[in-house]
């Protein structure tokens, strides 16, 4: 199944270019304490050095070297990408799937839930929730959460609702089996790709919401990611002296990385949709 689907997958230019640079950037990421060449709080030279041969993306303005810094500062923003999504995909795939599933009362409730996350304003529900709870990379996850888990959960209700007329899940139902086992068994292997493709835009939904919501000062000033650097940039006067060593770097990666999910969900997306065509 999965030599099938790299087969079809490696035909998209753009989707195997995004599965490259998220590799490299992530393997860059771990390897932080070999590739940078000082600590992300070493204060190693003058302060708003433009990049030179010692320090290939220049110093801030406490004279930290910002390659390493930026390596470092990957960590924190993927890490936020990955906790956030996974939360947010878990929750929206239980819903959904009991939602489409048991119908009835449950899938009332459950969806007029949905429903009010949906119609609520995601940016501005956020900043409020991060301003009223604090600064802080779990803030930051956990407003990302309130906000984004109702989308994949009224996809997969909607997906189920088809699903559970099928005959190999009224076969099922007719042997006797659970209704826990068939959503396992039967029902959660056809909707695979949705949470799979979700999980991958969703990574990048969470990492453009920490660096919007970071650069806002919402983020945590301890934990520096990409987004973090860009508030200190612009806090500390780097936009201001024109130190766009400080400030082009992590947008751009911000930006790159963001990018390569994307081609990498649309083409999950894609392939499954084609396979759903051919049912």
């Amino acid at each position: 199944m999965l030599k099938r689907f790299w087969s079809t997958y490696k035909q998209r230019k753009t989707a195997v270019f995004g599965l490259i640079v998220v590799v490299t950037f992530v393997l860059a990421i771990i390897l932080a304490p070999v590739v940078a060449p000082y600590g992300p709080r070493e204060r190693i030279g003058s302060p708003y050095e433009p990049p030179s041969r010692k320090h290939l993306l220049g110093t801030n303005d406490m004279g930290v070297d910002l390659l390493s810094e930026l390596l470092y500062a990957g960590r924190i923003s993927l890490f936020v990408g990955l906790v956030a999504a996974s939360f947010l995909v878990l929750t929206g795939s239980i819903v959904g799937m009991i939602s489409g599933y048991l119908g009835g009362i449950v899938d009332s409730i459950l969806m007029r839930i949905a429903d009010l996350v949906l119609v609520l304003p995601r940016l501005p529900l956020m900043v409020v929730i991060a301003a009223y709870l604090g600064p802080g990379m779990w803030t930051i996850i956990f407003a990302f959460f309130i906000v984004g888990w109702a989308p994949l959960a009224r996809q997969l209700r909607a997906q189920i609702l088809s699903l559970k007329e099928m005959t190999f899940v009224e076969a099922s139902k007719a042997t006797g089996a659970s209704k826990p086992h068939i959503i396992v068994s039967h029902i959660l292997p056809n909707v695979f790709g949705i949470i799979v493709a979700n999980f991958v835009m969703d990574i990048m939904y969470a990492i453009l919401a920490e660096a919007g919501l970071s650069f806002l000062g919402l983020g945590d000033p301890t934990h520096k990611s990409w987004g973090v650097m860009l508030y200190f940039a612009q806090i500390q006067g780097g936009f201001l002296r024109g130190a766009w060593w400080w400030v082009f770097p992590p947008g751009l990666c911000i930006s790159i990385v963001c990018c390569s999910f994307n081609f990498i969900g649309t083409a999950i997306n894609d392939l499954f949709g084609l396979k759903l065509g051919k049912k």
